[in-house]
């Protein structure tokens, strides 16, 4: 559905935000790009919506180039963007109907009923955008994305600042797009959001694209497994037989903590266990812990 190639973006100033930048999306999937805060996210954003201009690289959407065509492309892109950005004294009603019309679509009150409802919007329909809170204007942001029924819809930081109802409502809604065949591409500084809406995963940092992973086969990769064994007795060092393995002792002694792959589980555990039994070592509890996505994404970003 968006097939990016070699897309770089240098700024007057000299700042490259984006460099060789390569990326496909597939049509109905929801697609999450992390990173940290001036990684390039918006940069990219912005451009696959037409709103800042590539130094090189191309764009196409569903096989059309989005400098070539336009109006064509950009009628197929809704966008939520970080600001909050509205007709301040405009009706909710008024600036929906008015970004419908702006993409050439013709009037359609019953899909644009819908649309309010399903954002709980249709009772505020007749006030004024300044008399909203904002998370009631964030949600008139998504409405005006959504109305004129964009084929791939940006939700760029869609969450942040706003009450659990509306994350919970949005995500909903989110999965009935996706359902319906929209695909979605997802920025956000909540990774348990990416962690458990999308299905694959990109990471840009410093301009770059890093990775680009199915999220499972990511976590699977580059993630990691931590064993804890309370033992009966603290230990005031790691005996030398047990050096190979990654051990380290935690809580005055107190507890052993195992690191590892989650490939070497069957091997690496079985071997410590019966090490510690060996030397005597007893424990009264052991649990394991998975990395999660945030995990991953510290890992990948955080300077060498």
């Amino acid at each position: 559905m968006i097939a990016i190639s070699g897309l770089t973006k240098t700024y007057a100033s000299g700042r490259q935000a984006l460099r060789n930048v390569t990326l496909d999306i597939r049509k109905g999937e929801i697609f999450a790009l992390l990173g940290p805060n001036g990684a390039g996210k918006t940069t990219l954003i912005n451009i696959v919506c037409g709103i800042v201009t590539p130094s090189s690289g191309s764009v196409r959407i569903d096989g059309r180039d989005i400098i070539r065509d336009y109006r064509a492309t950009r009628a197929m892109i809704g966008l939520v963007p970080q600001e909050l950005t509205t007709d301040t004294f405009e009706t909710v009603l008024a600036t929906v109907n008015f970004s419908r019309g702006l993409f050439g679509r013709a009037p359609d009150p019953a899909h644009t009923e819908k649309v309010l409802r399903d954002l709980s919007l249709w009772d505020r329909r007749h006030d004024r955008i300044r008399t909203l809170s904002g998370g009631m204007k964030r949600r008139v942001l998504i409405a005006k994305a959504l109305v004129h029924e964009p084929r791939i819809l940006f939700l760029d930081e869609p969450t942040a600042g706003v009450d659990v109802e509306l994350r919970r409502d949005m995500w909903a809604l989110v999965r009935a797009l996706r359902d319906a065949g929209v695909t979605i591409i997802l920025t956000t500084h909540y990774i348990d959001e990416a962690e458990e809406m999308a299905e694959r995963i990109g990471v840009v940092n410093n301009g770059e694209l890093i990775v680009v992973e199915e999220k499972a086969t990511l976590m699977r990769k580059l993630g990691k497994k931590q064993l804890t064994l309370h033992l009966v007795q603290p230990l005031a060092a790691l005996p030398p037989p047990l050096h190979e393995w990654r051990l380290e002792l935690r809580n005055g002694g107190s507890e052993l903590q195992y690191t590892f792959d989650a490939a070497e589980e069957r091997v690496g555990i079985p071997a410590l266990l019966r090490r510690l039994g060996e030397l005597g070592i007893g424990f009264t509890d052991l649990n394991t812990r998975q990395s999660s996505l945030e995990d991953i994404f510290i890992d990948l970003v955080k300077p060498a």
